[in-house]
C-alpha cells in the first residue's frame, strides 16, 4: 500500500500547520478514509525532509481539530464522522459476514432465548392490563409491581436487593450515563481502573468529565495508587466492575474492597459498581453496595442473562439520590418503555428462564476450557465462568497487527486500545469473546486461528 505524502507547497504558514492543513483536506477529498491510520511520523518526516517534530506538532494540530485521533501504542487515525468526543463503539455489521466475530462480549447464542421472546409477546399481546401499560405513561422509576418482579429475580440470582432500591433503565450503558449525570458535574473527577469499560470511558467523555486511570494488578484496581491519587485530587465518583475488570477480568480481592470503602468515606467519593458482566453467586465477593450502601450505586442489566437486544436494567441507589435520578431519568427519556419491562418479567418467571441460565453457566465453562487448552502456552486472565478471555501476547507481537491478520483470516477480536482511560498505554493483549461463537465447533475454529496466527513470526515493528 503507497504511503500517504502531501504536498506540503500548496498551504502557507509553518510546516506543522501545513501538515495539519493537508491532512484536513485530504479527509475531505477523500484520500484519507475514517479509519485509515496516517503514516508513522518518522517515515512521513523522512519523506518531507522536516523533523519528527514537526510532523508531530502536525498531526497534534488536526487531532484538536477533531479531524484525527491518537490511540497510544497504536498510532493516529482519521476520525469517522459520527465519533465525535466519544469512544466509538464497535457492533456487528453486514460486512461482517463469514467473520467469526468474538470483539463483543455477548451471552452463547442458544434458540431458547427467542423462544422465551415470543412466548413473552404472545402472553403480552392477549392481556388487556399489559397492553393497557405499554400505551400509557409510567412512573420514572418504574411501576413498583415490575420492580417487586425484578428484585425476588435478583435474589434467586444472590443479588440481596429490595424493590424500593431499585429504579428500572433502558440497560447498563443507561444505567452507568445516569449514574455519572446525576453525581457529577462537568469538569469533575471520575477513577476508573487503567484498563476499564468503553461504554464508561464514551459516557464519562459525553458527561464532559476528567477521567484518571489507576493501575491494576490481578488483584484488580491498587489501593496504593487510588490513595496516592487521593491525596492529589479525590476523585467524585469511583466506576468500577469488582467481580470481574473488563478487559482482563481480574477480580478486586476482599481485603481492597474494604479498603476501597474505607478510602470512599475518609473522602466522600461515590462508588459506581458495574455487575452486568454476570457470574454464578458462589463465584462473587462481598458487593460493594453491601460494603457501604450509603455510597454504592450498583449497575445491573439483563443483557448478559437473557439477551442484549431487550434494553432493562436496574440502578441501585441510595435512597437519598432517588428524587435526584428520577429527575435525570425523566430528562433522557421520561421513562422506560413499559412494555419491554413486562417482557422482562414475564419471562424471568418461566421455568426455561432458569434452564436457560443454567446451560449458560455450564457452556461458559466449556467454552473457557477450550480457551485454555488451545492457547495453552500463552498467557491467559479471566474468570472460569466469564464470557471474556485476556490474552498477553508474546514479547515482540503487537497487537494491532495481530488483530489485523485475524481479520484478514476471518476472527475478529478486541485490541485494548478501546480499554484505555486516558494516556494509559496500551498493553499487547486482545480480548477474546468466547461467548460470542455460534457454537463451539465455530469457537474452536476460531481459536485455532487464533492460535495459528500466534504462533507465526510477528510483523517486524515500524522504524520510529
Amino acid at each position: 500500500m503507497t504511503m500517504w505524502v502531501p504536498s506540503l507547497a500548496e498551504f502557507s504558514g509553518s510546516r506543522y500547520r501545513a501538515i495539519a492543513s493537508a491532512i484536513e483536506a485530504a479527509i475531505q477529498a477523500g484520500e484519507l478514509l475514517p479509519g485509515e491510520r496516517l503514516p508513522p511520523q518518522r517515515r512521513l518526516a523522512d519523506a518531507l525532509g522536516v523533523t519528527i517534530g514537526t510532523v508531530t506538532r502536525g498531526y497534534a494540530e488536526a487531532e484538536r481539530s477533531g479531524w484525527v485521533s491518537a490511540r497510544v501504542g497504536s498510532g493516529t487515525y482519521v476520525r469517522s464522522k459520527t465519533q465525535d468526543n466519544a469512544v466509538s463503539l464497535t457492533f456487528p455489521a453486514d460486512e461482517t459476514a463469514g467473520v467469526i466475530d468474538l470483539s463483543l462480549s455477548l451471552p452463547p447464542p442458544h434458540p431458547l432465548r427467542q423462544s422465551l421472546l415470543s412466548e413473552a409477546l404472545l402472553a403480552l399481546s392477549q392481556s388487556g392490563a399489559a397492553l393497557a401499560r405499554g400505551v400509557t405513561y409510567q412512573e420514572s422509576q418504574g411501576r413498583r409491581e415490575h420492580r417487586e418482579v425484578l428484585a425476588r429475580w435478583l435474589n434467586t440470582l444472590g443479588m440481596s436487593l429490595m424493590a424500593d432500591e431499585l429504579l428500572i433503565t433502558q440497560g447498563g450503558q443507561h444505567g452507568i450515563s445516569l449514574a455519572l449525570s446525576t453525581l457529577l458535574r462537568p469538569g469533575e473527577l471520575l477513577a476508573a481502573d487503567a484498563l476499564t469499560y468503553p461504554g464508561a470511558i464514551s459516557a464519562a467523555q459525553q458527561g464532559h468529565l476528567k477521567l484518571v486511570g489507576i493501575g491494576q494488578d490481578s488483584e484488580g484496581m491498587r489501593m496504593d495508587l487510588l490513595e496516592a491519587q487521593c491525596a492529589r485530587q479525590p476523585p467524585r465518583a469511583i466506576y468500577l466492575t469488582p467481580e470481574q475488570n473488563n478487559p482482563t477480568g481480574a477480580c478486586l480481592s476482599a481485603p481492597r474492597r474494604e479498603q476501597l470503602v474505607a478510602l470512599a468515606r475518609r473522602h466522600d467519593i461515590w462508588l459506581i459498581e458495574d455487575g452486568v458482566q454476570y457470574l454464578p453467586a458462589e463465584q462473587r465477593g462481598t458487593p460493594l453496595y453491601k460494603l457501604a450502601p450509603e455510597r454504592t450505586l450498583f449497575v445491573f442489566s439483563t443483557a448478559k442473562v437473557l439477551a442484549g437486544g431487550l434494553r432493562i436494567g436496574v440502578l441501585r441507589a441510595p435512597k437519598s439520590l432517588h428524587e435526584r435520578l428520577a429527575t435525570g431519568l425523566r430528562a433522557q427519556s421520561w421513562m422506560v418503555p413499559p412494555l419491554m419491562v413486562d417482557v422482562v418479567c414475564h419471562w424471568i418467571n418461566q421455568a426455561a428462564a432458569e434452564k436457560l441460565l443454567t446451560w449458560q453457566t455450564q457452556e461458559l465453562a466449556e467454552r473457557q476450557q477450550l480457551a485454555a487448552q488451545w492457547l495453552q502456552g500463552f498467557t491467559l486472565s479471566g474468570r472460569s465462568h466469564s464470557s471474556n478471555v485476556w490474552l498477553t501476547l508474546p514479547e515482540g507481537s503487537r497487537a494491532v497487527e495481530l488483530c489485523d491478520r485475524l481479520l484478514q483470516r476471518g476472527v475478529k477480536v478486541s485490541s485494548a486500545e478501546p480499554f484505555c482511560v486516558g494516556s494509559t498505554p496500551a498493553p499487547q493483549a486482545i480480548r477474546l469473546c468466547v461467548g460470542a461463537a455460534a457454537d463451539r465447533s465455530e469457537l474452536i475454529q476460531a481459536l485455532g486461528i487464533v492460535a495459528a496466527c500466534l504462533g507465526e513470526r510477528p510483523l517486524a515493528p515500524a522504524t520510529l
